[in-house]
């Protein structure tokens, strides 16, 4: 009966070990993936944009006002808009608004977000955690969501600056379908502000 019992814990611990190590190895195989293919889910990049608001500490002797504009872009048939015009916070706070976009066509559309920040000197100071900009979005038909974005002020933020606007210029990503709607796709080429990985497509909704 010992030996029995000993010879599960050996396989247990077998099990164990060869977990442990297609875990490690697992890592390296997905960059790899990601860099022969070009595609990369942008988990990592949220996880390392939160790791760095986690270590800010919140000033709390100061406020600063961030006031939400958004826009859809001629050749997009979408209703665009922040939920919430503006918010009071403190830098070093975490902070979640939404955007609301609809659909206006009979047919699906996929759409880009471009980011802007004014005054241009407080851009490297709003850090995003998560934001829609981050990959395409894909609308059916008629469907409307919401679109999170989550932020902080670093507090390393010039006193005088005290109020904050970040907007959104939304883009149809297909340029058959942007000249289809009288406009211009989105630029090939764009900085996302809080993020430097490539877009992706959420083809979720």
């Amino acid at each position: 009966m010992v030996g029995a019992n000993q010879r599960t814990l050996r396989k247990l611990l077998l099990v164990a070990v060869a977990m442990f190590g297609f875990g490690y190895v697992l890592v390296p195989l997905y960059d790899v993936f990601c860099d022969v293919t070009g595609i990369r889910f942008n988990t990592q990049a949220k996880q390392e944009n939160t790791a760095a608001a986690q270590g800010l500490v919140v000033d709390k002797t100061r406020w600063v006002t961030v006031e939400f504009t958004g826009n859809a872009m001629q050749g997009l048939p979408w209703e665009f808009y922040a939920l919430k015009k503006k918010v009071r916070l403190h830098p070093g706070q975490t902070t979640v608004v939404k955007y609301f976009a609809r659909n206006r066509a009979d047919e699906a559309i996929v759409g880009q977000a471009v980011p802007s920040v004014a005054p241009p000197r407080a851009t490297k100071h709003l850090k995003k955690a998560e934001c829609f900009c981050f990959t395409q979005q894909r609308l059916a038909a008629g469907e409307s969501k919401e679109m999170v974005v989550q932020f902080v002020i670093d507090p390393a933020l010039p006193k005088e600056v005290d109020i904050i606007t970040l907007s959104y210029a939304f883009f149809n990503a297909d340029r058959v379908s942007a000249n289809k709607y009288g406009g211009s796709a989105a630029p090939e080429s764009h900085e996302h502000h809080g993020s430097h990985k490539k877009v992706t497509t959420n083809i979720n909704g």
